[in-house]
């Protein structure tokens, strides 16, 4: 089969999620309600954690960074989407498919590592109340979102950048929506083994040690919600934590049904419906999940959203 150097590869060609040109206004108008939607919920969030003194807490400042973290990788995937359903060209420049592998890599890691970071602070304030204020300070918080960005800067960077030791075939067609970076590598020529070695231990570290680190904090916290008298205490405990199990069950479940997905079936549509299962539900959920299931969050919106109808 002839190759290509990707040095001479312009273009790949993302094949959507169907060919079917009847459906197309109709996935146009999914993906820009989700993306409408994504934006405007993680958006209030962010605004009612600024502008509310009582939510100038470690948990809602987390809160807020995963709705910032949402909105951007909700921004990486979905505005080259709609341009391309609308133009009806399937091409994505090399230079942008690039792009995209780095930022899409950057934020689902940011937010795995996040989860991981608001599971532990939920961890220190039920097991740990009285010294939660001197253990999670503004210090702490600022250095567990900077080392999160750092290491998932270094992932996404490490990744993005092995590609371009890559040479492609002829076949530059990616059956999804957008470029991942499993499905870009499939799609080379030369040796991937270093690639596909990189990914997996990338995989296992930021995967494997959050959730690790989310299991264990979730095991503590069931252990001491089962020692406290106070049913009122238990209901407290549990409610402050349900909402981020919400958050981490949707996450994690969603990437493995795209594992699952990848694995047991050879359908583009039905592949290309679970990745936006994996990349942009979640991400469109966060914001209902935090005020509907938090009662400060729930109460904060309430009184945001009324003085906004009061001025208009």
């Amino acid at each position: 089969m002839e190759s290509k150097n990707q040095t001479d590869v312009s273009e790949f060609f993302l094949m959507g999620i169907t060919d079917d040109i009847a459906l197309k206004p109709l996935i146009f108008s999914m993906f820009t309600s989700m993306y409408l939607i994504t934006i405007l919920g993680n958006l209030l969030i962010i605004l009612t954690v600024c502008s509310d003194s009582h939510l100038q807490t470690p948990m809602y400042i987390f809160l807020s960074n995963l709705s910032f973290n949402d909105i951007c990788l909700s921004t990486t995937i979905i505005p080259k989407t709609l341009v391309n359903i609308h133009a009806q060209d399937q091409s994505i420049t090399y230079t942008s498919c690039l792009t995209q592998i780095c930022f899409t890599l950057l934020f689902c890691s940011f937010e795995s590592c996040l989860l991981s970071v608001m599971a532990y602070d939920r961890y220190v304030a039920i097991c740990h109340p009285l010294n939660y204020t001197t253990i999670m300070n503004p210090q702490t918080c600022g250095l567990l979102i900077l080392l999160s960005l750092i290491i998932s800067l270094v992932n996404s960077g490490l990744l993005g950048l092995m590609v371009l030791r890559l040479s492609f075939c002829t076949n530059l067609e990616i059956p999804l929506f957008f470029c991942e970076l499993a499905q870009v590598i499939k799609l080379a020529c030369s040796d991937t083994l270093v690639n596909y070695i990189l990914i997996y231990l990338a995989t296992i570290i930021l995967n494997g040690i959050p959730i690790s680190g989310i299991i264990f904090s979730y095991t503590q916290i069931a252990s001491s919600v089962l020692r406290m008298s106070s049913v009122k205490g238990k209901y407290k405990a549990i409610s402050t934590c349900g909402s981020h199990l919400s958050v981490v069950s949707l996450f994690y479940g969603t990437a493995l049904g795209v594992y699952i997905s990848s694995s047991f079936t050879t359908s583009v549509t039905n592949t290309a419906f679970a990745y936006v299962m994996c990349t942009l539900v979640p991400q469109m959920l966060n914001p209902f999940i935090y005020s509907l299931r938090n009662r400060d969050m729930e109460v904060a919106l309430r009184k945001h959203i009324n003085r906004a109808m009061c001025l208009l």
